[in-house]
């Protein structure tokens, strides 16, 4: 949920920290700090928020990155730790910011996730003397670890002692005074060694680094790194003797250049207009013309497939929405019952999962909490687990089964437009797919599915270009109190979708309804002015159905938005305004559809003056429950 970027090595630290941070501030935005190790009495301090101890130098303030620029003069040293923060204990203010440390000042600590069982902690170390300055769990767990090491004087072993005792997910960087090592831990949250020529970097995403390195290693659950300039160690918390792990390194493939803006206002609309060439990345090599074939490996047995009798899709917030039109296209293809459902629900309610299914799971970041946790727990049922993931290396990656990558590079907006798009072409592919395997479709019909697909970042473009005249819409409703979105079958996802881009932000009250469902209660908030979003298809069997609903509401003073693939007199009559789209069928009309409604919340937000890469509360990757 929150940055982290720890660095050691032969330049001064706090550039590299600095720059680290702003690329990571997608991840959270209401504090930032960062610490540096050097001798304190070498330099002299005028700046009352700046922290002395004997060789730790820390600055922190409430806000966003930014806020911590001018202080290279004064922040020395060739190792330090900085993070930006998303709040989830004590408010955001410089005193909860991170870096924390124990009372001292000797130890410093960066976290992010969430100790859960830190009061009880807490209480116990306030009877052995210690006091604490802040609201927050990672401070009680830095002096945990200082309690640990003023009994046992080692820094792995006070390490090891202390999450053993802690309850929660965590990935945590720090270092202590006397020693020139950088120490992490993760689980359930995620970190990144970035192996450079005698430097190391250690990240919760390797965007941070990537302009001085491109060789990574993944940490995975209950993993200890121990990292010096040239060298580092991996260990496991589960064993007692000491003994390195040998674990294959990896090699990030996209450019620095996917992190940075490259001329747009913000990293939304970037991501946007990134589309086409995302979605040919998604469908490079895996379709076949000649052959009439989808090359997916979904590595399960024929036999398994061949007798499905159940799926289960599981996924968070606008990864929950691309998983309807998953249950679309396969209950349509194959016939077989299909459930999605929200991660942090499925995983409470002791499902019904078993040996004979198969649970998919969506996330862009691999690293959703909900989602991780929902998949051990259908992998200790015995159901075999699919991933549709963007994040490579990322934990859902390495714990599912098998899958699928979406390749659409790295997503810096917290809304979400890029990996929606690729992930509902992935479950496109993997139910065609199924339905090959299942002789559910035939060889004519699964050619016609790939010359469509393969036609999709055309299609894509040609919806782009109607940026200008969605951003003369959005200056109708920008100062709109709510917005109703209607969708009726693969559509009302992207209704859903539309409604979530909406709020997240422009923070504009947005619902989303099933076009019949309307007249069965929200009509009653119809007024003049009041603007709804509908689709309309010509070659849709309930084109009728949905027209009506759209008269219904432009009959009770509605400003009525209609995204269609054909403009007549009937619809010109029914609606304000049309977007027109290309013809597509259904299986590619949820990504055509929803390209308008990624310009829309984006135009409405930028009229609005709101924070479009960052929208207040809100964070890219939820990595804590």
């Amino acid at each position: 949920m929150c940055g982290i970027v720890g660095y050691i090595g032969p330049d001064v630290a706090y550039p590299l920290l600095l720059t680290g941070l702003k690329r990571l501030e997608y991840r959270g935005y209401d504090s930032a700090g960062i610490a540096t190790k050097k001798i304190a009495s070498e330099i002299g301090f005028s700046d009352s928020n700046v922290d002395v101890s004997d060789s730790i130098l820390i600055y922190k303030e409430q806000g966003k990155v930014a806020n911590l620029e001018g202080k290279g003069a004064e922040l020395v040293g060739n190792m330090g730790l900085a993070h930006t923060r998303w709040s989830t204990h004590g408010e955001p203010n410089s005193v909860n910011a991170h870096p924390h440390t124990n009372m001292d000042g000797s130890l410093v600590l960066v976290h992010n996730g969430i100790i859960e069982n830190y009061l009880s902690i807490k209480k116990k170390l306030e009877a052995k003397g210690y006091s604490f300055r802040s609201q927050t769990d990672t401070e009680v767990l830095v002096m945990l670890i200082d309690y640990h090491f003023q009994k046992l004087g080692d820094m792995e072993l006070a390490l090891r002692a202390s999450l053993h005792d802690v309850v929660g997910a965590y990935g945590i960087v720090l270092f202590h005074k006397d020693e020139d090592k950088l120490y992490a831990a993760r689980k359930g949250s995620p970190l990144v060694l970035g192996i450079g020529n005698g430097e190391n970097f250690v990240a919760s995403d390797p965007a941070a680094f990537l302009d001085r390195t491109r060789r990574v290693l993944y940490l995975e659950d209950d993993d200890i790194l121990i990292v010096g300039k040239d060298s580092y160690e991996l260990k496991s918390l589960c064993k007692h003797n000491g003994e390195c792990i040998k674990r294959k390194e990896d090699h990030i493939d996209w450019d620095i250049a996917a992190v940075e803006k490259n001329g747009y206002d913000h990293f939304m609309l970037k991501e946007i207009h990134e589309q086409p060439v995302t979605l040919a990345n998604c469908l490079a090599g895996r379709i076949d013309k000649m052959f009439g074939d989808i090359r997916l490996s979904i590595n399960l047995p024929v036999s398994f497939v061949r007798g499905l009798r159940r799926i289960c899709i599981i996924a968070c917030g606008t990864s929950s929405y691309a998983a309807l039109v998953g249950k679309y296209l396969i209950e349509k293809y194959s016939r077989i019952p299909v459930e999605v459902e929200v991660a942090s629900e499925w995983r409470y309610k002791n499902p019904i999962v078993g040996v004979d299914d198969l649970v998919v799971f969506i996330s862009q970041s691999g690293e959703t909490a909900d989602t991780l946790a929902a998949l051990k727990l259908a992998k200790s049922r015995g159901a075999k687990t699919f991933g549709v993931i963007n994040v490579v290396g990322s934990s859902m990656a390495r714990e599912v089964d098998t899958g699928i990558y979406i390749h659409a590079g790295p997503e810096i907006g917290v809304a979400s437009t890029k990996a929606f798009t690729g992930q509902v072409l992935c479950l496109n592919f993997l139910a065609t797919k199924i339905a090959q395997i299942r002789g559910d479709l035939t060889q004519d019909e699964i050619r016609a599915i790939i010359g469509k697909l393969e036609q999709l970042p055309k299609y894509v473009s040609e919806c782009l270009e109607l940026s200008s005249s969605i951003e003369n819409v959005a200056k109708r409703i920008c100062n709109a109190k709510s917005v109703f979105f209607l969708g009726r079958g693969v559509n009302l996802p992207v209704a859903k979708e539309g409604a979530l881009k909406l709020k997240e932000i422009s923070y504009i009250h947005a619902e989303e309804f099933a076009s019949g469902e309307m007249k069965h209660g929200p009509i009653a908030l119809l007024e003049d002015g009041f603007p709804v979003v509908t689709f309309l298809s010509k070659n849709d069997p309930l084109f009728e159905k949905n027209l009506s609903s759209i008269q219904e509401a432009k009959a009770r003073g509605a400003f009525v938005i209609v995204v269609t693939d054909h403009v007549d007199s009937t619809i010109a009559l029914a609606s304000d305004c049309s977007l027109q789209v290309p013809v597509v069928p259904d299986y590619i009309m949820p990504i055509v559809n929803t390209i308008p409604m990624q310009l829309l919340s984006y135009y409405v937000a930028k009229e609005r003056g709101c924070s479009i890469d960052q929208p207040k509360n809100l964070a890219k990757s939820v990595t804590v429950e």
